[in-house]
């Protein structure tokens, strides 16, 4: 087994003090989080959607909850140790039937798996509608809305509640993308939806401003080119549309980068709009980049750093038509060695390092703040 440098460790233990830290301030009394599969709790499940997805099955959940809880991943995802160094509970999903309304009052997880940051009906219109779900951010703001009077008293209690929340607005837009380019549309086409998407989701964050939030975490995109689905679906023999230096393909990073960019101008259009709030733009590129260009540094071994942990074979070790939670599709020994989990989405592993890095105010802008509130 692989394990990262001691200086990678000594910054580790100096993380986890900081968080614990964080924890003891309590600066946030409660989390909100909006977005896609990369903070699903379990709402997609809930919903009814798509009751086959793999999610549902094993061997998703293996490594912290030992069995599958709708989460995207074999163990905690980001959203999850944002909650554990603010000393709250895990977000319950908001479909939960089970759980009272004081139960989501230090917080709630809106985040729908397959999750787009536009709606439903603007796919519908342009011919796309191999949708996991029309949850878009639009639906999950309503949801939010709709319950709001139930956890604070309209007005300044409602006020006061939201300024010590921390709401995570994504990673959401990342599925607005992907359906139409795994839909044989092109990039250029998929181009001209970055400036709906944006607007989709600065609006979303200028509504929960006017209604009392303060701190607010929007995450840019990922860097599609080195997805292990990417990295199979669009495979070539070119070697000139391959990262020399780490095997991503290069027009799916440069879309990635592109998209990344003109969410940064909006939120700085955002900030202009609502100087008192504090709206931080986390990113996820270059916090994932570090797997792919020094995957030891973090336990992940380099001809591993893009294959999927639990996958149906091929290149990468993944098969759109045996993907992870099917039949006979089995896991890998130690999901901790890899950063890809199922194609898709990340490891526990590869999470838990992503949100100390934002904990810690790494690649963050501005860095989050996490001392008392004043």
């Amino acid at each position: 087994m692989v394990f990262p440098s001691f200086l990678t460790f000594f910054l580790l233990l100096f993380s986890l003090h900081g968080l614990a830290f964080a924890s003891k301030t309590g600066r946030y009394s409660s989390l909100f989080s909006f977005g896609d599969s990369i903070s699903d709790t379990g709402n997609l499940l809930l919903s009814g959607d798509n009751p086959f997805i793999g999610i549902a099955n094993p061997p998703y959940g293996q490594t912290f909850f030992k069995k599958p809880t709708g989460r995207c991943s074999d163990g905690r995802l980001i959203v999850d140790f944002f909650a554990e160094a603010l000393g709250l509970p895990f977000l319950p999903p908001y479909l939960s039937k089970s759980k009272s309304k004081k139960d989501f009052r230090k917080g709630m997880n809106f985040a729908v798996a397959g999750a787009t940051a536009l709606s439903y009906s603007y796919f519908e219109s342009r011919g796309m509608g191999l949708l996991w779900t029309n949850k878009s951010l639009s639906v999950q703001l309503e949801w939010f809305q709709q319950f709001l009077p139930s956890l604070c008293h309209p007005g300044t209690d409602c006020k006061r509640y939201l300024k010590n929340s921390l709401f995570l607005v994504g990673e959401i837009g990342g599925n607005d993308f992907n359906y139409p380019l795994l839909q044989a549309r092109s990039l250029h086409e998929a181009r001209t939806y970055v400036p709906d998407v944006i607007k989709a989701i600065t609006e979303a964050v200028s509504v929960l401003i006017r209604l009392g939030a303060k701190t607010l975490v929007v995450p840019g995109n990922f860097p599609t080119g080195c997805s292990t689905l990417y990295l199979t679906v669009f495979q070539t023999n070119n070697k000139d549309e391959y990262e020399p230096s780490t095997g991503c393909l290069i027009r799916f990073n440069e879309f990635a980068s592109y998209y990344n960019s003109k969410l940064q101008d909006g939120i700085q259009a955002l900030r202009k709009r609502f100087p008192k709030a504090t709206i931080i733009y986390a990113d996820n590129y270059n916090m994932s980049m570090r797997f792919v260009e020094t995957p030891t540094l973090f336990g992940f071994p380099k001809e591993r750093v893009l294959f999927a942990c639990c996958g149906g074979g091929g290149p990468y070790n993944f098969d759109i038509t045996k993907t992870c939670g099917s039949p006979r599709v089995k896991a890998c020994t130690y999901p901790a060695q890899y950063a890809d989990w199922d194609g898709l989405h990340l490891t526990e592993a590869a999470y838990e390092f992503i949100a100390k890095a934002m904990l810690n105010g790494e690649f963050m802008h501005p860095p989050i703040k996490l001392g008392v509130a004043a």
